[in-house]
């Protein structure tokens, strides 16, 4: 058994612990009842413009022309958007972001990385990054999307890739953060369907002068959903991990209080058979 020493200097250590990972928990706690009103909040929205952008799409000619619905090519070179923490201490979240991201098809792939988990991890292998950008550890801005989009247009407007796709971490619940894989360029085209686009519709401006600036929106939209959802999930992991070690260093206090209360007691009964011994060997 461990002496009283040792101990006492490990349940110190267990409760600093203990400390540490509670504060980490309340604040990933109030940043994340933010972060969720933000995330939830827009994607009513996100949906509806992505379904009012793809209906419009159905509703211009054929020979109608933009960049961001041209249909790909064979080649099939991709741009990917990585989202992840600049922290750790998140629990699986960075874990599983990376395991997506390896199934990926890494040819002629290159890689615009958002967050320094991922960076730190990604680079090591030796990838093609042509942009790094740190995540922030606030509630994102909608001004962080800006340089994406830049690099953006000009992979994909130039044709130095075929599409656009983006990892990052679904929010679906408090205790449940998913990753997934989205195309967000080009935009597919909708099928027909008589139901849900009417035959008549009247629209002012005409259709091929909204589009434009509508799909502009719609990329700029899409991507910083995607930016909130990877924050929140960020702050629900961190929370859940943090609320764990926690509840573990209690434990670990509990035992080593009661080893040591043991330990203690294991002494001072032999002190007083030691006290007991001396004065009956006295006596005789």
């Amino acid at each position: 058994m461990a002496s009283t020493i040792t101990l006492k200097r490990r349940i110190k250590t267990a409760q600093n612990v203990s400390k540490t990972t509670k504060a980490m928990q309340m604040i990933s706690a109030s940043k994340l009842k933010r972060a969720q009103d933000a995330a939830l909040s827009a994607r009513p929205y996100v949906e509806r413009l992505t379904s009012i952008a793809k209906n419009l799409i159905g509703k211009v000619d054929r020979d109608f022309y933009h960049p961001y619905i041209r249909k790909e090519d064979g080649s099939k070179k991709s741009l990917l958007l990585v989202f992840s923490p600049d922290k750790g201490l998140s629990g699986g979240l960075v874990t599983n972001l990376l395991r997506e991201y390896f199934k990926i098809d890494n040819q002629n792939l290159k890689l615009v990385i958002v967050g320094n988990k991922a960076e730190k991890n990604i680079t090591r292998i030796g990838r093609d990054v042509v942009a790094k950008f740190p995540f922030g550890t606030t509630l994102p801005k909608f001004d962080v999307i800006y340089p994406i989009t830049k690099i953006i247009d000009e992979y994909f407007l130039d044709k130095k890739v075929d599409n656009v796709q983006i990892l990052f971490t679904y929010f679906d619940s408090v205790f449940s953060q998913k990753p997934r894989v989205q195309t967000i360029l080009p935009i597919e085209l909708p099928k027909e369907d008589t139901e849900t686009n009417p035959p008549f519709q009247l629209f002012e401006p005409k259709v091929t002068e909204i589009l434009p600036t509508l799909l502009r929106h719609y990329l700029e939209m899409i991507l910083y959903q995607y930016t909130l959802e990877s924050f929140v999930s960020e702050q629900a992991s961190r929370m859940i991990a943090m609320q764990n070690a926690t509840d573990n260093a209690k434990e670990i206090i509990n035992i080593l209080t009661l080893e040591y209360n043991k330990a203690r007691q294991e002494k001072i009964t032999n002190e007083i058979l030691d006290i007991s011994s001396a004065a009956t060997v006295k006596y005789e």
